[in-house]
């Protein structure tokens, strides 16, 4: 099977995500074929900041996976399969031996036990983090490393892995780089597209022990026959290089030309956009990963807040049934800070931010989240919906006096927009149309990003001159145009002029109270 494309090809996507693993099955036009999901459990102590996950549990839940989503195809389908890529928790690291096995559990991407070497990190590599604009935090993947590292859990001649790294191997059947959406909170230099080699003797690191890097939709190797008798995929598909999940659903809602951005609105709330140049709030709130393709970049951030407040606050309530009464509401809205653990990362920096939630009494004291619980259940959940609206609002806010362009189309996905009443609420105050996508799942944009990386690859096959991870040809499809093609729009929501007034005071109420505390 060559990398190429060609007409009738179906591709393949999976998301290695932290609860489970989802496999999908697409054609070029976007119709999804088959999907396939298995569960992943973690292990945590919160005392110690410890988050493990089993290493082999993500290769055999992959396969469990691919496997449901292969059941229902024919011979025939299976045979037209042109590729798969894969995403993957964003600074999810293990280490692994001489042969490839990992030697540790998967440290997830918020183990906090590497937090305390952040310091250091930051001034061994103070002049490159500030040409990058960009801050070493507590939680990256960098300072899980040096953990490994400083504990002796990362001896001569054993390596580093991304848990993407982990899946791709078990695929291909030998060790595979990694890609550099992966790579950049561990370390990695994205603009001179090389590790720093000064950071990593301060946190006694052997470059031999971090990954080849390459761009994201690079061929990287064709599945394996134990492969295809783990999951059903026909040995030797090709198998394209892939990317951190959050970036993964950018590409599933087809949010790639200069000026558009996208918002998940999952358990927490993460934005990323595409702009022509990296961009940087100067604290390491926001920061910008390079895009696979035309020199572009990807920045925004991740808040701790979303809809995961809503489970956390009010776990019996039938949020579906609620939608449309809570449409009909009029009224002031009195936003809480729906923040349900300590700490911020997005749209500012905070290791004490608390919840907080306004009460309607005029002076709009500040009282725990947790007193949300005492107001009726439609404010309540009203005030966590206005909320995260106002995070939002404020993460664009953020990012547009950075010089980030708000001129392409705002889309949104993830369990929060099931609410028709709090999309709208989002698109009043952003006074944009939001696009919601059929899927934006990240499983989706990863068939996305196999189907460019094999015009890719075939454009670099047929050119002497080019590397296997060149992006440019004459035979290329625009990521853009592939995405397009692949990624439908469900349904666009438009600004409710009639909550115009409540949301802009909303918000206005929502900023005084973070200046009053410090916070912004």
């Amino acid at each position: 099977m060559t990398a190429g494309t060609r007409d009738g090809a179906l591709w393949v996507g999976i998301d290695l995500g932290t609860q489970s693993v989802k496999a999908i099955v697409a054609t070029e036009s976007g119709v999804i074929r088959s999907t396939g999901q298995h569960p992943l459990s973690s292990s945590r102590d919160p005392e110690s900041g410890r988050h493990e996950q089993n290493p082999r549990k993500w290769t055999d839940a992959a396969a469990a996976a691919l496997a449901q989503a292969m059941r229902p195809l024919s011979t025939t389908d299976r045979a037209s399969i042109g590729g798969i890529s894969y995403c993957s928790t964003s600074g999810t690291v293990v280490a692994l031996d001489e042969r490839g096995t990992p030697t540790t559990p998967g440290l997830m991407y918020d183990d906090s036990r590497g937090a305390t070497f952040a310091p250091a990190l930051r001034e061994a590599g103070e002049g490159r983090w500030r040409d990058l604009g960009i801050v070493i935090q507590p939680s990256w993947a960098l300072c899980r490393i040096a953990w490994l590292a400083a504990e002796g859990l990362l001896p001569a001649g054993h390596r580093v892995a991304h848990q993407g790294d982990v899946l791709a191997a078990a695929m291909i059947g030998r060790q595979v780089p990694t890609d550099w959406t992966s790579a950049l909170k561990s370390g990695y230099d994205v603009t001179t597209r090389e590790w720093p080699a000064e950071v990593l003797r301060a946190a006694s690191i052997d470059p031999a022990q971090v990954p080849e890097v390459v761009a994201p939709g690079t061929l990287i190797g064709t599945t394996s026959a134990e492969w295809q008798t783990a999951s059903g995929l026909p040995q030797g598909t090709p198998v394209f290089a892939g990317m951190t999940d959050g970036c993964a659903a950018q590409l599933g809602a087809g949010a790639l030309a200069p000026g558009d951005w996208h918002t998940v609105v999952g358990t927490t709330l993460v934005i990323k956009g595409v702009t022509p140049r990296p961009v940087s709030d100067g604290s390491g709130a926001v920061y910008s990963h390079r895009a696979p393709h035309d020199d572009l970049w990807f920045p925004g951030g991740a808040s701790n807040v979303g809809a995961g407040a809503l489970s956390a606050l009010f776990p019996d309530a039938d949020l579906a049934a609620l939608d449309a009464p809570l449409g009909e509401r009029g009224g002031a809205i009195i936003p809480s800070y729906p923040l349900t653990r300590r700490g911020e990362r997005f749209p500012f920096l905070s290791r004490d931010a608390e919840g907080f939630a306004l009460f309607p009494n005029r002076t709009l004291t500040s009282h725990p989240l947790a007193d949300l619980t005492t107001l009726s259940l439609e404010e309540g959940i009203e005030s966590v919906w206005a909320g995260v609206a106002c995070v939002e609002r404020l993460c664009f806010d953020v990012l547009a006096a950075q010089g980030a362009p708000m001129t392409g189309r705002f889309s949104s996905s993830g369990g929060g927009t099931r609410s028709l009443t709090w999309d709208r609420l989002r698109a009043t105050l952003l006074d944009r149309p939001i696009a919601l996508p059929e899927t934006a799942e990240g499983s989706l944009g990863m068939a996305i990003l196999a189907r460019w990386g094999a015009g890719a690859s075939s454009v670099a096959d047929s050119m002497p001159d080019t590397t296997s991870n060149s992006t440019t040809g004459p035979a290329a499809l625009p990521l853009d145009q592939v995405a397009s093609s692949m990624s439908r729009i469900r349904t666009v929501i438009d600004p409710d002029a009639a909550h115009v007034q409540r949301m802009a005071d909303a918000y206005g109420a929502f900023r005084a109270e973070l200046t009053a505390k410090g916070w912004i």
